[in-house]
């Protein structure tokens, strides 16, 4: 995953990654160790390796399939699709005009301003 920050002309600050999705494995090793498990038996198995192969990616938005760029900023975030291939390597004012270009997408959290929070103290 890249990872870049830049300032817009607007003195905005903005976090900027790549997001490539990937087949989700429920349990990728084995965790037990042979040691841990001497002396006890096991319940009868029917395949040595139980993991769980989902086989398909959580349902994402279309167009969203192949990843996207996600700006994201104090009061904002948004996606751009696809992914340009110079993101990583273009100027400030390339990747602002991509930041432009991209979609608003829905924040997973939610900024606080610590000032805000003065009159909820007890």
């Amino acid at each position: 995953m890249g990872y870049r920050t830049f300032r817009d002309s607007q003195g905005i600050d903005w976090q900027t990654w790549d997001v490539v999705p990937h087949l989700a494995e429920r349990r990728g090793t084995e965790r037990r160790r042979a040691s841990a498990i001497a002396g006890f038996v096991a319940q009868e198995r029917r395949a040595n390796d139980r993991r769980v192969r989902a086989g398909k990616r959580p349902a994402l938005i279309a167009g969203l399939d192949d990843g996207w760029l996600c700006f994201e900023a104090r009061a904002e975030k948004r996606r751009l699709t696809p992914i340009p291939l110079d993101w990583l390597r273009c100027d400030e004012a390339c990747l602002e005009r991509y930041c432009r270009e991209a979609r608003p997408a829905a924040r997973s959290t939610v900024a606080v301003d610590i000032s805000t929070l003065s009159g909820l103290q007890n």
